[in-house]
């Protein structure tokens, strides 16, 4: 028996864009297990919500929000676990997974992993915005994925921006 049209088109954008789940997944989940959990739960979520997505938007825009959506729900009944990533634990499985690297890239690495740990600490929508921010989404599509105005977008980032900044500067000094 083959499958319908709608099904077919349906596991192509999920296909298309499964880069998207997995680094939602990676970012609310520490062990395998959580993470396939959390994505299997992302693709039901979807595909029950696909009647909700207005094709005048684009596809990703609707699935980082209802992924994220999921994520933060699922992140809350899991948080007294355990069992959640722990950004320090992240930013350790990074360092030790490099090679002899130079010290330039060393730095590099030791920034990013203070940086992923600073954010790993906000809050939930603070989080939420970073992430899409540092993934170039346009401040159009983060309003529309949280669920908040553009210029609301567009403040918290800067707030956001210049806490991680005097964070930053204050762990390196």
């Amino acid at each position: 028996m083959e499958m319908p049209n709608k099904k077919r088109e349906f596991l192509a954008l999920i296909q298309e864009n499964k880069r998207l789940i997995f680094k939602i997944c990676n970012t609310y989940c520490s062990n395998r297990e959580d993470r396939e959990d959390l994505a299997q739960e992302i693709v039901y979520q979807l595909w029950r919500s696909e009647h909700t997505y207005d094709a005048g938007y684009k596809f990703s825009t609707w699935m980082y929000r209802v992924a994220l959506n999921v994520a933060i729900s699922f992140y809350r009944s899991h948080a007294n676990t355990g069992s959640m990533v722990s950004f320090d634990d992240c930013a350790n499985d990074v360092e030790n997974a490099i090679a002899e690297d130079t010290e330039y890239e060393n730095e590099i690495e030791k920034n990013r992993q203070l940086l992923y740990r600073l954010i790993g600490e906000l809050k939930e929508l603070d989080r939420m915005l970073i992430l899409l921010f540092l993934e170039a989404k346009s401040y159009k599509e983060i309003a529309e994925i949280a669920g908040i105005t553009e210029t609301n977008v567009a403040t918290r980032i800067n707030r956001i921006k210049e806490k991680l900044k005097q964070q930053i500067t204050y762990s390196n000094n």
